[in-house]
Formats: C-alpha cells, structure tokens, sequence
C-alpha cells in the first residue's frame, strides 16, 4: 500500500485506460460533445465510480484496503459503453454521462463489494442507489440536454476490466488529480 500518514479523499473506480481516453475524445468531438454544457472532467481524470469513501483517516483506509482485497474478485470482465444520458433528467441535466451497456451487472456486484468494504470500515452507508456510468460534465445550474442525449450515438469503445483502483482526490487549484494508492486484480 501506498504510504499516506494523513487524512485523505477516497473513492473507489475502474480506471479507464489511455487509449480508450483517446479514442472517446476523438467520438465526443465527431458527434458534437464539444456542445455538451457545463464543466468537462478532463479526460485523465475519467473513471468509473464504483464507490465515493470521501476524507479517511490512514487506519480506516487500512480497513478499506484489506476488506477489498479479500473480497473483490470474480475474474476479468468485458465493458461496452453506450450513449450520453443524464442526471437527474435529461430535461435537468446536472451531470452528463455515458452509459454503460454490457459489463453493468458486474459493476454493480464490484460496487456492492466497495460498499461492504467502506461500512466495514466504519463509513456511512451510500444513500444513492449504483448506476454504472462514467462521468463527462458537471453542469451547473440545470440544463436541458434532451436533444443532445436523444442525437448521441452509442460509444464503440470497450474495456477489458482486470481491476479495481482505489484512488485518492487530491484538490486544489483547477481539476482535482487522482492518484492511485492500490490496485485490486480481479
């Protein structure tokens, strides 16, 4: 494990490599993300999210660390990507995002997993149900992205899933970094 002596941001994602990065950018651009409204996540910072911990003192990351590594698992797993769709609506969109097609039910049992692992670390429990997505834009104040959502075309892109990350947010002046602290093989 990686060594962090003091409080840190936590959260627990499926890490989307480079080439995959690239290869979303260069559809987002054809098929006119550049309209998507709001604040962009810059591209080496997309991820999954498969849990959100949030600030952890060092001994409640140790506990996290070790209830993921006995029980994530299962094997390696294909991802397919689907089209743009939005929280809450699309009609008052607040994040937009990309779906997830094939692969969704094993994110949820990896989620369920993530979940386990930060109550058994002594986090409150999640109070928003998992939807597997990957986060494009933060929006602010709500837009209405209906036509851009209902026009999208599906992603071609796929991820062999071998890991999980889990990741620390470091925050400060412009986007946050993510920092990988420890790899989980699946």
């Amino acid at each position: 494990m990686t060594d962090v002596s003091g409080p840190t941001r936590l959260f627990v994602a499926v890490p989307v490599p480079a080439d995959l990065r690239a290869a979303l950018v260069a559809h987002l651009d054809a098929n006119g993300g550049a309209a998507m409204p709001g604040r962009h996540v810059v591209p080496a910072n997309w991820h999954i999210t498969l849990r959100f911990v949030g600030s952890s003192s060092p001994d409640r990351r140790d506990r996290l660390v070790a209830h993921l590594d006995e029980h994530l698992g299962g094997g390696p797993f294909l991802l397919r990507f689907g089209g743009l769709g939005a929280f809450p609506r699309p009609a008052r969109a607040t994040v937009a995002w990309l779906a997830v097609t094939t692969g969704a039910e094993r994110l949820a049992e990896l989620a369920a997993v993530a979940e386990e692992a930060a109550r058994a670390a002594g986090f409150a429990a999640e109070e928003r149900p998992f939807h597997a997505h990957l986060t494009l834009s933060r929006i602010r104040p709500p837009h209405d992205m209906t036509a851009l959502v209902d026009s999208f075309p599906s992603f071609p892109g796929r991820l062999d899933v071998d890991r999980v990350t889990l990741f620390e947010s470091v925050l400060g002046r412009g986007p946050a970094v993510y920092v990988p602290l420890e790899d989980f093989s699946l």
